[in-house]
């Protein structure tokens, strides 16, 4: 068993509260990604749990196995480093083995572990490679195998992506996701990338001060925000502020101050009569490129109004739109067929279903 748990952490920097009471556990299997700003608590919270850190308070399990007080190197855990640290004097196989060596593995074995590991990074015939041989993802893949070779418990991975360009960080994404399938490690995972975090994650660890402000699946996390920071933090968001005005199931209506109702998804407690905020993303704005072109009906016309276009920026796959709603401003996407310029005036519908409403802060 090696669900990892972690018990009423504290950890304190001088008169800075690092991390204030985290309770996480991470079931067996599991691969979950600590995600939120610099100085949110996620990189305090790893090195905790691979015992670099002391925390002042709480304890750490694996299983039913108190780790608090026992040396990193007895605890079972891999860690995969921001900046992969490996050998650069030793060639792939002789980074790989040597954790290997040091437990004093017979030779026969090493090579046979070595071969499987590669196996599993795609590294297939890069034994005798130094690290200065590799491209960047083939460092990280090592990196990744070094870790795994071992047989941990728990295997740490401190945004091990940081430092490749954006198309692989894209590709190597995917991979992670897989070898994580494959292998079936419990994972813990930090990053401050939001689309990383929703790909490679079965949940999602939101962090502010370190406190959790929300834990989930990613669909969970990024659909259904409990509060404004959250809604704020995943993806690309305007706010429309305003008093909530009825409610029904998990819907309700928000009239915001120039008098326009919206109805969207009711998150995090929101109440009749509070204030509240109205998260509008991009992909839920459809435009209608004549302020007249909005078809008639209560389901069409809903959530639909006169926009004005304030700027545009061409982004090669979409047209990045700032659209003027009367005081306010959103964010709109829209395809590049048909470009417009600004002040020209369009109909916009923002879709009730992806609308998420929090409470103000």
């Amino acid at each position: 068993m090696s669900e990892l748990r972690m018990e009423n952490l504290v950890a304190r920097y001088g008169k800075v509260t690092a991390l204030d009471r985290l309770n996480l556990t991470i079931k067996d299997g599991e691969l979950v990604t600590l995600l939120g700003p610099s100085g949110c608590g996620k990189t305090t919270t790893l090195r905790s749990v691979s015992g670099f850190l002391k925390p002042d308070e709480g304890e750490i399990y694996i299983g039913n196995r108190n780790i608090t007080d026992i040396p990193p190197e007895k605890r079972g855990i891999g860690l995969v480093f921001q900046n992969y640290a490996l050998w650069p004097h030793m060639t792939v196989f002789q980074n790989l083995a040597f954790g290997l060596e040091l437990r004093k593995v017979p030779l026969e074995e090493i090579k046979k572990r070595v071969r499987s590991v590669l196996s599993v990074v795609k590294l297939e015939g890069y034994e005798d490679r130094y690290p200065r041989q590799l491209s960047g993802g083939q460092q990280q893949r090592v990196a990744l195998a070094r870790a795994i070779i071992l047989e941990p418990d728990i295997l740490l991975l401190d945004e091990p992506l940081s430092n490749l360009d954006a198309l692989l960080r894209e590709q190597m994404r995917f991979e992670i996701a897989q070898i994580h399938k494959r292998l079936g490690i419990t994972t813990l995972y930090v990053t401050h990338d939001q689309t990383e975090a929703m790909v490679i994650s079965d949940r999602i660890v939101i962090m502010k001060d370190g406190k959790v402000m929300q834990d989930g699946r990613p669909e969970e996390i990024y659909l259904r925000p409990k509060n404004r920071f959250v809604a704020g933090f995943m993806g690309t968001t305007t706010f429309l502020e305003g008093t909530v005005k009825s409610t029904q199931g998990d819907s309700c209506v928000l009239k915001t101050s120039e008098g326009w109702e919206l109805r969207g998804i009711t998150c995090g407690g929101v109440t009749l009569g509070s204030r509240a905020s109205a998260a509008v993303r991009p992909e839920a704005v459809e435009i209608f490129y004549s302020p007249v072109a909005a078809v008639s009906g209560q389901a069409q016309t809903e959530n639909s109004f006169e926009a004005e276009v304030d700027s545009s920026y061409f982004t090669g796959e979409v047209i990045d739109y700032h659209f003027r709603l009367g005081g306010s401003y959103i964010r709109v996407r829209g395809d590049t067929k048909k470009i417009l310029k600004p002040g020209e005036k369009v109909t916009v519908r923002i879709d009730p279903d992806r609308l998420p409403i929090v409470p103000a802060e």
